[in-house]
């Protein structure tokens, strides 16, 4: 099943397999360039490319070199992306990640700020060009004007993925970035309506997804959760199942392209309970990806049993641009340099070789 064809709503794949978002930290000045577009174009042969974050507003240009789709150089840099990327044959979204309270000052361009739905600092440090490692700054808890800003700049960026000729985008709610650090109850403090219940912790979450359905189609919109994740100090808390259900009921509603549910335990995290990723397959009418340390044998098996309709691989993407072939042929894979995962240039990013 996994080398079938698929029709993702409107949008024909050539498989089964997606290649996952990775960050890459390969946009010098946050802006897409030849070199990624080289990168995303060895790749083509996935069914589906779902991007590396990219922010839709300079405040959540969190990382060192992370791209974003808010002006006109960045779209005509993911141009050349999507366009290298159809020649081959290929199809690919683009995963908008505003960083939230993940950053520091020193990755932000002129004028832009960390922002958070709470005053709380992250914990842990980030890397910066200037500075090296670094604590995350503290970020501005954000009033109801930054958040009618936040969902303009979603809507924006939703259009100006189309311009640039994205077959559709991904709302990144994962990883402890924005919109998850508005769903995590153990980041978000708040105590109005965007916070304080269930309801009001998802709403900014429906509100962007609603306004970037108007603005583009329900059928050129996913979005990526991860209940139960670790990462950027997020974790479970009381009522996780229950609110993630609520909140997929909703998105179904709208016709989401898909929804994308990410187990980090394969990363060490804990896992996301099979019951729940039924429940939420089940609570979703449409096309359901799941993601996390999948090899070839465990996406059959995942595929077989009607767990997900599509299955999306991280990791033996970034070191094997000719993934789908070798895991047609059972080949060999290349081993990932963990060593350059996040510095600028082809070493480690374009130079792993194809099978023979």
């Amino acid at each position: 099943m996994l080398f079938d064809t698929f029709s993702l709503r409107a949008t024909p794949l050539a498989s089964r397999a997606v290649m996952s978002p990775l960050t890459r930290n390969r946009a010098i000045g946050n802006t897409p360039n030849s070199l990624m577009a080289t990168y995303y174009a060895q790749r083509a042969s996935a069914g589906l490319i779902i991007t590396e974050g990219t922010s839709p507003s300079p405040n959540g240009l969190g990382y060192a070199r992370i791209p974003g789709l808010f002006n006109d150089a960045q779209v005509a840099g993911w141009k050349q992306v999507t366009d290298a990327v159809h020649a081959k044959g290929g199809k690919i979204v683009v995963q908008l990640m505003h960083t939230g309270r993940v950053g520091h000052v020193a990755n932000l361009p002129a004028g832009a700020v960390v922002l958070g739905p709470s005053s709380d600092t992250c914990p842990g440090e980030i890397f910066t060009d200037s500075q090296g490692s670094v604590t995350h700054s503290a970020p501005r808890a954000m009033d109801d004007a930054d958040i009618a800003a936040t969902i303009d700049e979603y809507v924006n960026a939703a259009r100006l993925a189309v311009a640039a000729g994205f077959d559709g985008i991904e709302l990144h709610a994962a990883n402890g970035y924005l919109l998850e650090q508005f769903l995590n109850a153990n980041v978000n403090k708040r105590t109005d309506g965007y916070g304080g219940t269930p309801e009001g912790r998802n709403r900014i979450v429906l509100e962007i997804a609603r306004a970037t359905t108007a603005a583009i189609g329900a059928g050129r919109v996913g979005i990526r959760l991860s209940p139960h994740g670790a990462f950027n100090a997020t974790g479970a808390f009381e009522g996780v199942d229950e609110q993630y259900l609520a909140l997929v009921k909703e998105l179904s509603a709208l016709g989401l392209m898909y929804v994308h549910l990410l187990d980090h335990s394969a990363m060490g995290a804990p896992p996301v309970p099979a019951k729940l990723k039924a429940a939420l397959r089940a609570a979703f009418d449409g096309p359901f990806i799941l993601a996390g340390g999948f090899g070839k044998d465990s996406a059959e098996q995942a595929l077989v049993a009607g767990q997900a309709d599509l299955i999306a691989f991280g990791r033996p993407f970034l070191a094997n641009p000719d993934l789908l072939a070798r895991l047609r042929d059972d080949l060999a894979l290349n081993q990932p340099d963990p060593s350059t995962f996040y510095t600028p240039g082809e070493k480690g990013y374009t130079d792993y070789p194809a099978a023979s």
